[in-house]
């Protein structure tokens, strides 16, 4: 299930769900989940290709057995601790975002991963250690399994069990008054922008 939100510059993000995808091990950095070599690219159109790309490959070439080849299509990550630990590079949230990741489940996040998160939409909560293990193999035991984040009351639920989570309240804010697109926040009130430009004595209009 896509982010439930509103259209329009206003994206009220608060819940999300599908199937899930479990990504174990700790400080699961982001060179792992996007590695540098892809970041020549000028946009991050691809990016979904490259996704934990060395990971999901062996020594040939040819597709392993790595999470993200056997739960394709899932929308929920699953993942433990410290993920997205390392370089601050944008580029590994956009191609989670880019392969169908809607929200994350985890037991902790590198700060700036988190932030990034929170730019693109996309919720990531967390929960203790033996809750995350625990819905990781639930996840590989119902690989068909919905898994839904309501990031508003800040629950997880998947099958007959729902668990409170955390998350960075910041966030919350900011995906259910539907402000996290900053772009697009801008965007929208461009005209009050363009008045407060106006109103600046040392900003010089165009002749």
């Amino acid at each position: 299930m896509a982010p439930d939100t509103d259209t329009g510059a206003d994206q009220h993000i608060t819940e999300v769900g599908g199937t899930g995808v479990p990504i174990p091990g700790d400080d699961v950095d982001t060179d792992q989940i996007l590695p540098a070599k892809f970041m020549k690219e000028v946009t991050f159109d691809n990016m979904a290709d490259y996704l934990f790309y060395d990971a999901r490959r062996d020594d040939d070439g040819e597709f392993n057995d790595h999470p993200l080849n056997r739960f394709e299509g899932a929308s929920i990550a699953v993942v433990n601790s410290n993920f997205g630990c390392g370089s601050s590079r944008e580029h590994a949230p956009q191609a989670m975002m880019r392969w169908g990741i809607d929200g994350v489940i985890g037991e902790s996040y590198a700060e700036i991963f988190r932030d990034n998160c929170k730019s693109l939409g996309i919720p990531a909560v967390t929960t203790d250690h033996e809750t995350v293990v625990e819905l990781q193999e639930w996840i590989e035991a119902n690989p068909d399994g919905d898994v839904e984040i309501d990031v508003e009351a800040k629950t997880v639920t998947y099958g007959d069990t729902t668990i409170d989570v955390d998350i960075d309240g910041a966030m919350r804010e900011a995906l259910v008054d539907g402000i996290w697109d900053t772009t697009a926040l801008m965007y929208s009130n461009r005209s009050k922008v363009d008045a407060t430009v106006d109103g600046l004595p040392y900003v010089e209009g165009d002749d």
